[in-house]
């Protein structure tokens, strides 16, 4: 009886440890369970970060380069054609002719164009409107940026455009006269080359459309704008008067009379008598 009380106590002692034994088995595979499964939820964390970066970056890039387009043609100096065929003339700005048929080629034109070739053929630019969409001739107005260069500027800077007032696109016309001044005083592209630094030579700057008769004979005083943007009424017998072409789509006008003119916003030429 003594030896089958003692199987009996050794029997359980043996069921007890195999228990403990079986329950920290149990518990050890349960924590590597979890901590499996928390490599797994922070690889797909990482994942997820990861591919968030990846759609933002790639959000930002679209939008440094949205609203950029790439330049396939310069017409001439401030007239460009870009990707899907439509053409842009830079507001604010005026380069000589070298491609209407109306008109010889003029002085610092070849050149003017082949700068404007220098600075945006081929690349990719920023368009910039002001106020009015389109010109007659159906063609883009806008602001040219490539980078931080603005090109309309950059062409007046360097001597080979003339400051263009064109209301009511005149958001940058302050900068335009300013960088004009700068450009004749130093002598720079066109203002060493060309003979145009009269106030004669400016008032006959060439314009997209010139009108050279009043609407009404007693109404017979020009009021020019000049290349620089400022107001200059001529009277007959003034002796820019004969040459002075009134462009009234660039706000140019005719003025029956001295007061009218003064009180518009014009002064009078300084070579009429």
């Amino acid at each position: 009886m003594r030896i089958i009380g003692k199987n009996k106590i050794i029997l359980i002692i043996a069921g007890t440890i195999l228990v403990l034994f079986i329950g920290i088995a149990i518990g050890l595979g349960s924590k590597n369970n979890q901590s499996d499964l928390s490599q797994i939820e922070s690889q797909n964390q990482l994942q997820d970060e990861s591919q968030n970066s990846s759609i933002i970056d790639l959000s930002v890039q679209n939008k440094n380069n949205a609203g950029l387009i790439k330049v396939t043609r310069v017409i001439d100096g401030d007239t460009i054609e870009i990707e899907g065929g439509e053409r842009i003339r830079y507001i604010g700005i005026d380069t000589p002719e070298t491609v209407d048929p109306r008109k010889p080629v003029q002085c610092f034109g070849v050149e003017a164009s082949n700068k404007n070739k220098e600075l945006v053929e081929g690349k990719e630019i920023r368009l910039e409107k002001d106020i009015t969409d389109r010109d007659k001739y159906d063609r883009l107005l806008r602001y040219v940026w490539v980078g931080d260069t603005f090109i309309n500027l950059e062409l007046v800077k360097q001597g080979f455009a003339y400051s263009y007032s064109y209301p009511p696109d005149i958001k940058y016309q302050d900068q335009f006269v300013k960088a004009q001044q700068e450009a004749r005083e130093a002598k720079r592209g066109l203002w060493n080359a060309c003979p145009t630094t009269t106030e004669q030579e400016e008032s006959v700057l060439p314009s997209a459309e010139q009108k050279e008769e009043p609407a009404s004979s007693s109404c017979l005083i020009k009021g020019n704008i000049s290349s620089s943007g400022e107001k200059i009424y001529h009277l007959p017998g003034c002796s820019s008067y004969n040459v002075t072409k009134i462009d009234e789509a660039r706000g140019e006008k005719w003025f029956c009379s001295e007061q009218e003119a003064l009180n518009a916003g014009w002064r009078k030429a300084l070579n009429c008598p």
